[in-house]
């Protein structure tokens, strides 16, 4: 197997595990009433914000949200909370029915609609720690948390997102554009190598003819608790300090130097911050297959860490700053809401085959989306010689690939979902 290909299958495993976890916090929260009515409480406000100031107030805000001076809490009008639930609707989706995280298409979807990429990431942040906190349940996974293990992750985890997040207002401090550009051109290289894996994946599943099955079940591999040999080779390492962990899992438990867990958290914290993910599709396969922690140790750390991960980059470095879109981030949380039902009840009639092609089409729509709206960046700071008509021009393109891509989509996965209602309920 390839370098790049093992690559690919790791970050697979990230955004599959993230999944799970999105799946799990979001059902938890839609089959509680006491939750539901605490969401119920964080949109109240929006509304009031609404009628309250989007008439007088409202006119002044616009040239003010998205430009050089951050503002919070963001200007607010019913479109744009419409467009928000759209696009949480369409995440959710993509996160039920595909089984791989839908996070990656939150912030070109909001920077397409004309949301600074830094006001994107920050508002995806928010809106991943609100999740994480209405639907915690730290509570129930306590046995499979290594205190001490999540405690050294961390301290990592905070540095990195403090490193992002000053990177990313500092781009944007020193052009806005800039700051853009780069946030985009990140996404263009994950997403593109993402996308084209994704896509050699898919035909590959269609030439083998393979019995159906979910992209979450036919991507991992059956058993993580076997280490890799990269794995051994850092337990091996005798550098103090030595973090003991899985005493449940081997008899008298595993090894590693806090240094490591550090470095790891750090890269984590990093990613989290700047591409305003949560950090959670990176976790899993760092610890499983780097660091050699067992699946349930490592599911019940990446729940701790992705609640303080995103909660300390959300809001210690972009909320204070004014850098959290408020209103978008309730609307996704309640679209989302909706789009995991849905999409993981699909997953009951549709073919694993049609997952993976869906999951690919997804993730290329969003590359092109990417690199399309690269070139106008580029070109407005003097990069390369380009007409801003021309570049307006390829970004619109490549908006409306992006938004007819997923549409067709969400119109696929809940059209399937109602044409098949009575056989869910026969299921159920």
């Amino acid at each position: 197997m390839s370098i790049p290909r093992q690559i690919y299958d790791l970050m697979m495993a990230g955004a599959q595990s993230y999944a799970r976890w999105d799946i799990e916090t979001s059902l938890r929260i839609l089959h509680e009433r006491r939750r539901m009515m605490l969401l119920g409480l964080m949109l109240l406000p929006i509304a009031l914000i609404g009628v309250v100031f989007a008439g007088p107030v409202g006119d002044a805000l616009p040239a003010i949200l998205g430009s050089k001076q951050a503002y919070g809490p963001a200007h607010y009008t019913t479109t744009i909370f419409l467009a928000s639930i759209a696009v949480g609707v369409v995440a959710g989706l993509i996160t039920g029915c595909i089984g791989a995280g839908g996070g990656f298409i939150i912030a070109p979807a909001l920077m397409s609609a004309g949301v600074k990429g830094i006001l994107a990431v920050g508002t995806d942040l928010f809106h991943i720690f609100a999740k994480a906190i209405m639907g915690s349940v730290l509570h129930r996974k306590l046995g499979n948390i290594s205190i001490a293990l999540a405690v050294t992750f961390l301290v990592g985890s905070i540095a990195g997102a403090t490193v992002g997040g000053t990177i990313n207002r500092t781009l944007y401090e020193m052009n806005p554009v800039l700051s853009d550009a780069f946030i985009t051109t990140i996404y263009v290289f994950i997403l593109g190598f993402l996308g084209f894996y994704g896509m050699a994946d898919y035909f590959r599943s269609r030439k083998a003819a393979i019995a159906p099955a979910k992209v979450c079940e036919s991507a991992a591999p059956a058993t993580y608790d076997d280490m890799t040999g990269l794995a051994h080779k850092l337990q091996s390492v005798n550098l103090p300090p030595m973090i003991r962990f899985d005493e449940g899992v081997v008899p008298g438990g595993r090894r590693i130097s806090g240094m490591f867990l550090v470095l790891s958290g750090f890269v984590v914290g990093i990613a989290a911050a700047i591409m305003g993910v949560g950090g959670g599709f990176l976790t899993f396969p760092i610890f499983v297959y780097v660091l050699g922690v067992s699946a349930s140790t490592t599911v019940g750390t990446d729940i701790l860490q992705i609640v303080f991960t995103a909660g300390y980059a959300g809001i210690g470095q972009y909320a204070i700053y004014g850098f959290i879109f408020y209103t978008l981030a309730m609307g996704m949380l309640l679209g989302s809401l909706i789009g995991i039902q849905i999409g993981t009840l699909v997953t009951k009639v549709v073919s694993g085959v049609t997952i993976r092609g869906f999951f690919a089409l997804a993730v290329m729509s969003a590359f092109v989306n990417r690199v399309f709206a690269l070139p106008g960046k580029l070109a407005a700071m003097d990069y390369i010689p380009l007409a801003k008509e021309t570049a307006a021009t390829i970004e619109n393109v490549g908006i409306g690939i992006f938004f007819v891509t997923l549409s067709s989509f969400a119109v696929w996965v809940i059209w399937t979902f109602v044409a098949n209602i009575k056989t869910l309920k026969v299921e159920d």
